[in-house]
């Protein structure tokens, strides 16, 4: 048993609330237990220059954190001038795994920026990021459709991530801040609602890992990915 009380296998209390914010064309706020991140989706009539005249669009993220989501106050970066080298790692692989259940043809020469702030932090920030920003981005592409601005709702599937990792030996599911730290390996998994690979992340940050290591900690991450998305489909209405 967890400090948390939880199971090996067994995510922290998750939430998604869809249309938090009154002004995006998309947004949700979604809770991994003590992880909160806002997500909002907006979409503009542009793209960005290498993809003008091309007739696809165009789908990227910011992410950012506040200065008090965490235990000591950070200074936000636009004060420093410049965004940390995990800032910019963690808004790419945002936008990579989005763009991955995109058909940016059927957008159209428009693009969508999602921004996902971290409210508070508590381990395992940047999947709770990916997993609000679909939702988020979703509604707003189901938004456009609705308006006529898209033929076609441009999303062919849904997009969850999670972390597992492996603490005093044994693989578990979705750390939070005090197991991350303490882990003998961790590993982020992008996985879409089918099952398919976007993007693993899997570092030993002690001793090397093995194989059948690796595959219990993916055996956890296809399941409490699928446990993701059946939420996702829920406050989205879909099937």
């Amino acid at each position: 048993m967890r400090a948390s009380g939880r199971a090996n296998a067994e995510l922290r209390p998750i939430s998604l609330e869809p249309g938090f914010s009154k002004y995006a064309e998309g947004s949700c706020l979604i809770r991994f237990g003590e992880t909160h991140v806002l997500c909002n989706a907006s979409v503009e009539e542009r793209v960005p220059p290498f993809l003008r005249n091309s007739g696809k669009g165009w789908v990227t993220a910011e992410y950012g954190m506040l200065p008090r989501s965490t235990h000591e106050r950070t200074d936000r970066e636009a004060a420093k001038g410049k965004q940390s080298g995990r800032t910019q790692e963690i808004q790419r692989l945002i936008g990579r795994s989005l763009r991955s259940v995109t058909n940016l043809q059927t957008l159209g020469e428009r693009q969508i920026k999602v921004d996902c702030d971290v409210i508070q932090a508590d381990g395992g920030t940047r999947t709770a990021s990916i997993t609000g920003a679909c939702v988020a981005l979703w509604i707003a592409c189901e938004k456009m459709r609705v308006l006529g601005l898209v033929k076609a709702h441009p999303m062919t599937d849904l997009i969850a991530a999670v972390s597992c990792g492996l603490i005093e030996g044994e693989p578990r599911l979705d750390l939070d801040y005090v197991e991350d730290s303490n882990a003998q390996a961790d590993a982020n998994f992008v996985l879409t609602g089918k099952g398919q690979i976007v993007e693993i992340q899997a570092t030993a940050e002690k001793d090397a890992f093995s194989r059948s290591d690796f595959e219990s900690l993916m055996g956890l991450a296809e399941k409490g990915i699928a446990e993701l998305v059946m939420q996702q489909k829920k406050v989205l209405g879909i099937a």
